[in-house]
C-alpha cells in the first residue's frame, strides 16, 4: 500500500504596503515558519513604500525574504493609490487564489488589498483590528473602519479593541485578542539593536527622538510651523534626533521651512538603526501610532503631538500623553525633572501575539496540531 501524501498547506497571503506594516507581519510570518504544517506564507508588497531606507533596509533586519509577488504600485493620490493597488491585487488573486488574505493596520495599501480580495470571494483577516480614534475623516481611521466593515477575521491587540469589534457585531468567534505583534518584533530584535552604534555625536539619554508623518501634521504650512517653533523652543533643554520622513522633507522644502536649531535631522533608518536610537532616547515626541506602542514597551516618555490616540491603553497604561504643540517645551522640562509617569505592563504584549494567531488560525481553518 501507498502512504496517502499529506495534503498542500494553503497559502496565505501576507500583504505589506508601507514600513509600520512590515514588523507586524513579520511577528505572523516566524510564528506561521514554525508552524508549516499550517500554512505557506506569501509576502505581497503592494510597493507604497518600496526605496531601501523605508522598505527594503527592514526585511533583512526583520528577517524577513523578498517578497514573493511585488505589484509596483507606488505614488499618487489616496484614491490614485487606492485603486492601482485594488487593480493589481484583483489580477494576482484571479490566478493564484490564497486561501486567506491578511492585511494589517490602516494605510491605503491595507485598504486596497482587503477591497480587492473581498470583492473576489477571498477571505480577509485585518490584523491590528478594532482601533479607533476620534478624527473620523483622519485618512487612517477612515482606512481602519472601512476594512474592519468587511474582513473576516479580526486579531485585535488588545481586549478592549476585541470588545468594540463585537459590539459593532462582529462574530465573537471571529474575533481574537491575540496582543501586539509590533511588540513581538520589537523584544525578538531589541538585543540586536542595542549592540548597534549610535549616530556620531548621540550619547544615551543626552538626546530626544522626533518623529512626524501625518497629513494633519506636515501637510499644513502654518501646523508645521508651529511644530518646528515649539521643537525649536524644546530643543534649548534637550537637543533632538530628527530621522525624517521622506514626505516631511518635501513639505518642508514645498513650504520653505527650515529645522530650528538643536535638532539634528537624519536619513530614515532601517528598523534595528531605529529601535537603537529610540531605545537609548531620554523621550520620543512623535505623531506615530506604532511608536506610541514601543515607547510604552520600552518605558520611554511619549509626547504624542496630536489631539487623539486610536492606542488609548498607552495612556492608560503606558508612558505617552497627547501633548499641543504649545506645551512641548513645558513637557520636556516635566520629563527632564523626572515628573513623568512610567509605564506599566500592558496584558498580552509579551512577544506571543504571533503564537496567539497561529493558534486561532488552526480554530478557524480546522487544522489542529501536529
Amino acid at each position: 500500500r501507498h502512504r496517502r501524501a499529506s495534503p498542500m498547506p494553503p497559502e496565505l497571503h501576507l500583504v505589506v504596503a508601507a514600513r509600520p506594516n512590515l514588523p507586524k507581519i513579520a511577528a505572523l510570518w516566524h510564528a506561521l515558519a514554525e508552524a508549516p504544517d499550517l500554512a505557506a506564507p506569501v509576502l505581497l508588497h503592494t510597493g507604497q513604500h518600496h526605496d531601501a531606507a523605508m522598505f527594503g533596509a527592514h526585511l533583512a533586519d526583520l528577517g524577513l525574504s523578498m517578497p514573493q509577488i511585488a505589484l509596483g504600485v507606488a505614488g499618487g493620490t489616496h484614491a490614485e493609490l487606492t485603486g492601482r493597488t485594488m487593480i493589481a491585487c484583483e489580477s494576482v488573486w484571479r490566478s493564484r487564489r490564497p486561501a486567506l488574505v491578511v492585511v494589517a493596520g490602516d494605510v491605503d495599501g491595507t485598504l486596497a488589498a482587503a477591497l480587492a480580495a473581498s470583492k473576489l470571494g477571498l477571505a480577509v483577516a485585518h490584523l491590528e483590528a478594532g482601533l479607533r480614534g476620534g478624527g473620523a475623516k483622519m485618512p487612517e481611521e477612515i482606512n481602519r473602519r472601512a476594512v474592519d466593515a468587511i474582513a473576516d477575521l479580526f486579531w485585535a491587540p488588545d481586549e478592549a479593541s476585541a470588545a468594540r469589534l463585537v459590539a459593532e457585531g462582529h462574530d465573537p468567534a471571529r474575533v481574537r485578542a491575540v496582543g501586539n505583534t509590533m511588540i513581538d518584533s520589537l523584544l525578538r530584535s531589541l538585543p540586536a539593536a542595542r549592540r548597534r552604534a549610535l549616530p556620531a555625536g548621540l550619547v544615551p539619554r543626552g538626546y530626544g527622538v522626533v518623529t512626524l508623518h501625518r497629513p494633519a501634521n506636515v501637510d499644513d504650512a502654518p501646523t508645521l510651523a508651529r511644530l518646528l517653533n515649539a521643537l525649536g523652543e524644546a530643543a534649548r533643554a534637550l537637543p533632538f534626533a530628527w530621522p525624517m520622513h521622506p514626505r516631511t522633507a518635501a513639505r518642508l522644502a514645498a513650504f520653505g521651512l527650515s529645522v530650528p536649531g538643536g535638532v539634528r535631522v537624519l536619513p530614515p533608518l532601517g528598523y534595528l538603526d531605529f529601535l537603537a536610537l529610540l531605545a537609548a532616547a531620554r523621550l520620543v515626541a512623535t505623531d506615530s501610532g506604532g511608536v506610541q506602542e514601543e515607547a510604552t514597551v520600552l518605558d520611554l516618555p511619549c509626547l504624542t503631538l496630536r489631539c487623539e490616540t486610536e492606542r488609548p491603553v498607552t495612556l492608560e497604561r503606558g508612558s505617552n500623553r497627547l501633548v499641543a504643540p504649545a506645551a512641548l517645551a513645558g513637557s520636556v522640562a516635566e520629563v527632564l525633572a523626572g515628573q513623568w509617569p512610567r509605564a506599566a505592563p500592558v496584558p498580552l504584549w509579551d512577544g506571543r501575539a504571533g503564537a496567539r494567531i497561529v493558534a486561532h488560525l488552526r480554530d478557524v481553518l480546522g487544522r489542529p496540531a501536529p
